[in-house]
């Protein structure tokens, strides 16, 4: 990660503790491994799968939970040329942490700093006429000019200008370019149905895409970036790669098409592992109520195992009786709720298991362990929740490449 020009001081992102990389777990309730050799060999994979194409790799929300800087550097060392964030805040704290990389972020409000955003050399997405408008006067403001990146709506219905809007955007954004106030580096939009990839929609919005393209050209516009896929498209589409692919869950090692394949199918691995250790274990017999509401009714002679992780720490409350953990090489499911703190398993009359043990909550697929996705399966959910939901009491220990 090039960090060789400074910054001014910016707001930073409340983040997880941090382990010393060969650092001890003893005496630590739970931790989670986070794997940065696996995030940069994921992003060289989506970056051979991209072809032409450059990666831009999506770190928002701390990274997928994983981490903003320690995997913004593993992203670039694999390959990616631009980074990119949602909120503004996160793409100035990657400024501060000495993150230099071209970063693109798309989520502020009116009125935001965008001046701040332009002297962090940041990339600004103008999404809506009044977007581009604040980012002109900011650009002025500063004496430079505002690096941006347009954003269309070509059918999901979400982010993005269209119709008119759109079209008065670029014939302003045409203009703003000719004074010197922008540099309309890119343009770009998101898919609504990537996970499906024979979908309908997925054609049609290619097709919308290409047609602002030739708009924006009509109008004196040259974007150099034009991009559209993200890891569903990026992994099934390559139709859609066109000048950079915008991955995002698939950085992390998680399928966005678990229907298609998993992780290994796309020769992709995991890189956030979850342990927890027991901190209590005795014996219990049948017809005994688990947790709150005794939604769990023990049927024999057992054992019982306290997992002190709970919703405080991103379990879902609603994965009581699904949740899926490992102790031992042996895979079992939480007994009854999930509490704010805790969780309990019936681990089985024949169990050797002591306090001190661990569990494995979320691990790799190819080794047999529960992963994010099977969360997900378990409680009708997608992996990536399962993932950025993982809270700042879980300290996170880095492993592989280093910034």
């Amino acid at each position: 990660m090039d960090i060789s020009h400074p910054h001014p001081a910016l707001p930073s992102v409340a983040t997880p503790s941090v382990l010393p990389k060969e650092g001890s777990t003893v005496g630590l309730s739970a931790w989670a491994d986070i794997d940065l050799t696996a995030i940069s060999d994921n992003v060289a994979e989506l970056g051979r799968r991209a072809g032409d194409a450059d990666v831009m790799a999506v770190i928002k929300g701390d990274a997928y939970g994983h981490g903003l800087v320690p995997v913004a550097g593993a992203a670039l060392a694999g390959g990616a040329t631009y980074l990119a964030v949602a909120q503004l805040s996160e793409a100035l704290a990657a400024r501060a942490a000495g993150v230099s990389a071209p970063i693109l972020t798309w989520l502020f409000p009116p009125g935001a700093d965008l001046a701040a955003a332009v002297r962090a050399d940041l990339t600004v997405s103008a999404g809506a006429p009044w977007a581009l408008t604040e980012i002109a006067a900011a650009a002025r403001a500063t004496g430079s000019a505002a690096r941006v990146h347009l954003k269309a709506d070509t059918g999901l219905g979400r982010g993005g200008a269209w119709r008119e809007d759109l079209a008065g955007m670029l014939r302003d954004a045409a203009r703003l370019e000719a004074e010197g106030i922008v540099d309309v580096e890119g343009i770009f939009s998101h898919f609504a149905c990537a996970d499906l990839p024979g979908h309908p929609t997925v054609r049609a919005q290619q097709e919308t895409f290409v047609a602002v393209i030739a708009d924006a050209e009509r109008v004196g516009l040259r974007p150099r970036i034009r991009h559209l896929a993200n890891s569903a498209a990026t992994l099934t589409n390559p139709s859609a790669q066109f000048d950079m692919v915008r991955p995002g869950i698939s950085v992390y090692g998680l399928s966005p098409v678990p229907d298609i394949g998993g992780p290994t199918h796309f020769g992709l691995r995991e890189a956030m592992r979850v342990t927890a250790r027991l901190i209590n274990v005795k014996d219990c017999g049948p017809g005994q109520g688990i947790s709150y509401g005794h939604q769990y009714t023990t049927k024999g002679e057992t054992r019982l195992g306290l997992v002190p992780l709970g919703y405080a720490d991103g379990i879902p409350r609603h994965a009581g009786n699904v949740g899926p953990m490992q102790v031992g090489g042996r895979h079992y499911t939480v007994a009854g709720r999930v509490c704010m703190d805790q969780m309990v398993l019936d681990l089985g009359a024949d169990s050797p298991a002591a306090a001190g043990d661990e569990v494995v909550l979320i691990g790799r697929e190819a080794h047999g362990e529960p992963t994010a996705q099977d969360w997900a399966a378990a409680i009708d959910t997608i992996n990536y929740e399962i993932v950025t939901r993982l809270g700042p009491r879980v300290p996170r220990r880095y492993l592989g490449v280093q910034q």
